[in-house]
């Protein structure tokens, strides 16, 4: 019998659903035509004669969310975008080299930039227009999208010049905007940098600036150097204020632990809750040296919680550690950490709720913005009113001036929280991410003496250096679903770097200084500037993008080229090679130039150069490390805020030909009457050998 085949329906997805990125997955079955970033597309843009817009964005984004409930999911929209343009989506954290050259012009053009972050450009990639969030219809001042395409477009058909001289114009500024004689390396510099962060402090909530407020532990990290090497107690006052306030108020996760990505308040209080996994390397980072510098052991603390979090809630079951949890869960941003006094009242006790309510605060009507939609009416941000009086170490997180009771209401909450739909999580494993948070493992291990930590740091390392490296010694930037791919960029060297560097130091482990120092000379070939210096953000065999910039300005995050500095001194030091502070000074002079135009902007950069003028040295320790001589000479240098301090030890045995390939000028060092033996050496010059740790100490103290 004849019959007419039925015909399959149209399938519903994108050129999205071929990527791996959780963030264009998100977006594959949108009704717009999406494409990811690739030469095929702007091939065809070149053939059909359209404009291309270009959406980055990344999984965990709130606006994104919203953007994409309302506009790429609208049938209007799409169907403007599928007729006028060519669509690109780009995952921010998975093409950063992208990402960075359109957030530059988005800040050219507007004054401002984020995510989402929209870009409308030329088939040879030059932007003519840039936003941020862009609702479907125009409101309040903003042009909708179905208002802004069709102008668009009919101006591209129009073929108005306008359009091609904007895009060559802001293309010129992006390739000159990096240029400028690098200024003179000295303290005025440094200075300035506190100045500059002084006047925007907030003496009553801390942080900098005006709402929204952003964590910036680089800042912190800058403000401690400058105190410990100035003795300006306002700079340590600084970082208190804001740690302090940080962790009282509801960017922190009271229940779970962990820093959310930034408060919308000047307070502190109402957070946009995804969390990243580089905020919790840094902010622990940033608690660990603060309870160096005070002793105070409510950060030591605060470390050990956000560890608590990471290792918990992060980590993948290969080593890595995945990238963040979103902002949303059932359709709701905060959904999940978000409290009516009901569900407190039903999740409590009497005696917890008495101790729950003693400490915290359930901000309602003083949220300052509405309950988001979706969420129980009357939800609510937790807070603390002050800080424990009296925390002891190894606490656990567990406030000690406060009843069990406190520590059980806490215990309960988050069981209760564990069983509602939790945000969904970006499983990248992102190399520089996770090289800074074995940075933050790697220091909390050894400071706080806890061998979990350190085993989670050497096992991430251990991934990527197996996993998320090429044949040839070339790291990939990162790696989904057990697949490595995309070719690292230079915050993927400079993050492992410091994470092997800083694993060295906890360990002893002479491998790790080895595959640094092997690091280094894969990052000098494929990014280094030979001619001015410093690194650029690609290597040189590379996608050709619109641009090869050489980012120095700190992000969300430290620079490459910020983080490369500190790595080239601290290895010059380690290794005695002093050709790794010839190029540190390059990297300053090839970076520093546009440093005049926004001080608070390159504070990494000035403290690696705070480093760069010293003093610094290294002590070099020649010992048995299972001796207790040798450890409590190690035990009590780690017990100091020293940050200009690097340690090496020289072990007896075996393994003491090991450093000195890799350090060879510890060759002539020996121990002194059978007994474990310290030198400092600050520049190139050691002193004499001293048994005695209170010696040196006061050494240590002197120098």
């Amino acid at each position: 019998m004849d019959y007419k085949e039925q015909e399959s329906p149209p399938d519903p997805s994108n050129s999205l659903i071929h990527e791996k990125s959780p963030y264009l997955l998100q977006h594959a079955h949108q009704p717009v035509h999406w494409q990811p970033w690739s030469d095929e597309a702007f091939e065809e843009a070149q053939r059909l004669n359209r404009p291309v817009f270009l959406s980055i964005g990344y999984s965990t984004c709130h606006w994104c969310h919203v953007m994409a409930r309302e506009s790429f999911e609208d049938p209007d929209v799409a169907r403007l975008l599928n007729d006028g343009f060519i669509s690109i989506k780009v995952d921010r954290e998975e093409r950063p080299d992208i990402d960075q050259i359109y957030i530059a012009a988005c800040l050219m053009m507007t004054g401002s930039g984020g995510w989402p972050l929209t870009v409308i450009m030329t088939p040879e990639k030059k932007p003519f227009f840039a936003a941020t969030y862009l609702p479907k219809q125009s409101r309040f001042g903003m042009v909708g999208l179905l208002d802004l395409l069709p102008m668009v477009r009919k101006r591209w058909d129009n073929d108005d010049p306008a359009i091609r001289a904007i895009g060559e114009e802001i293309t010129s500024l992006l390739d000159r905007s990096g240029e400028g004689t690098g200024v003179l390396l000295d303290r005025a510099m440094v200075q300035q940098g506190y100045r500059d962060l002084a006047q925007h402090f907030d003496p009553i909530h801390g942080g900098f600036g005006p709402p929204p407020k952003f964590p910036s532990p680089h800042h912190l990290f800058f403000l401690l150097r400058y105190w410990w090497r100035t003795q300006e107690s306002e700079a340590l006052r600084m970082v208190e204020v804001t740690l302090q306030a940080m962790r009282l108020g509801g960017i922190y996760d009271h229940v779970g632990f962990g820093f959310h990505r930034y408060a919308v308040d000047a307070e502190w209080q109402i957070p946009h809750f995804e969390k990243m996994l580089y905020d919790q390397a840094l902010i622990a980072l940033a608690f660990l040296e603060t309870f160096l510098a005070t002793g105070n052991p409510w950060y030591a603390d605060t470390v050990r919680e956000i560890f608590t979090y990471v290792i918990r809630d992060l980590l993948a079951d290969e080593g890595g550690f995945y990238a963040a949890e979103d902002a949303e869960s059932e359709g709701t941003e905060g959904r999940f950490y978000l409290w009516t006094r009901d569900e407190l009242n039903a999740a409590l006790n009497p005696e917890q709720r008495a101790a729950f309510f003693q400490v915290f605060r359930v901000l309602e009507a003083a949220t300052g913005r509405s309950t988001p939609p979706g969420a129980p009416s009357g939800a609510s941000v937790l807070s603390r009113h002050t800080i424990p009086s009296f925390p002891a170490e190894g606490s656990g997180g567990a406030d000690k001036d406060l009843s069990s009771d406190l520590v059980s209401a806490i215990s309960s909450l988050f069981k209760v929280r564990e069983t509602r739909i939790r945000p969904r999580k970006d499983t990248k494993i992102l190399a520089d991410w996770n090289g800074l948070v074995i940075a933050a493992l790697a220091q909390g291990g050894s400071i706080l003496s806890n061998p979990q930590y350190l085993a989670a740091a050497e096992k991430a390392m251990n991934f990527i250096l197996q996993r998320m490296r090429t044949g040839d010694g070339r790291l990939f930037h990162e790696s989904i679903d057990g697949i490595a791919r995309i070719s690292g960029f230079i915050d993927d060297y400079a993050a492992v770097l410091w994470g092997l560097i800083e694993l060295y130091e906890a360990t002893f482990r002479e491998e790790y200084l080895k595959e640094a120092l092997s690091l280094v000379d894969v990052t000098s070939r494929y990014f280094r500037d030979a001619d001015q210096g410093g690194y650029y953000f690609t290597p040189s065999d590379g996608e050709h993008l619109l641009i090869r910039r050489k980012e120095r300005q700190d992000g969300a995050y430290p620079s490459g080229n910020a983080l490369m500095m500190r790595n080239l001194l601290r290895l010059a030091r380690l290794t005695g090679r002093p050709e790794f502070e010839v190029e540190a000074h390059a990297l300053w002079n090839g970076c520093s130039g546009p440093i005049r135009l926004a001080v608070s902007g390159y504070t990494a950069l000035l403290t690696a150069a705070d480093e760069a003028l010293g003093p610094f040295f290294c002590v070099v320790i020649v010992g048995d490390p299972e001796e207790e001589d040798t450890r409590s000479i190690i035990d009590a240098l780690r017990k100091r805020f020293i940050p200009a301090m690097d340690v090496l030890l020289v072990p007896t045995g075996d393994r003491r030909s090991a450093i000195e390939r890799v350090a060879g000028f510890v060759s002539t060092f020996q121990m002194v009457g059978g007994q474990a033996t310290a030198y400092l050496c600050t520049g190139y010059t050691c002193h004499q050998p001293t048994t005695s740790l209170p010696e040196l100490l006061r050494w240590v103290e002197e120098a």
